[in-house]
């Protein structure tokens, strides 16, 4: 996996094209993501003893990874990189400014 929970991505395509956040959680064998406050739909929710009233509350679908791109520090979209340093640790890595994610 190249996203991982904590990154700030970007949406490329899609409904909320343009629109950023940051990772909440990974479905690998989905292939999907959920991006904090991105790709929002409308719940209704049964009364309960938690909910007494109901009520229709608004939360995060998920969306395919394929449409995500990982943001860098400098704000701009680049593509993620694998690469082991001196010590044998792999690391990801910036292909656009080359720096450790």
């Amino acid at each position: 996996m190249r996203i991982k929970v904590g990154d700030n991505v970007k949406v490329l395509t899609g409904d909320n094209k343009g629109s950023s956040g940051k990772i909440l959680k990974v479905y690998r064998l989905k292939n999907t993501a959920l991006v904090e406050g991105v790709n929002l739909v409308k719940k209704h929710n049964k009364p309960n003893a938690n909910n007494p009233k109901g009520g229709i509350i608004e939360k995060e679908a998920p969306i395919n990874l394929s449409n995500l791109a990982l943001v860098s520090k400098d704000g701009e979209i680049t593509k993620v990189g694998y690469r082991f340093e001196e010590n044998g640790k792999k690391v990801r890595y910036s292909k656009k400014t080359n720096e450790i994610i």
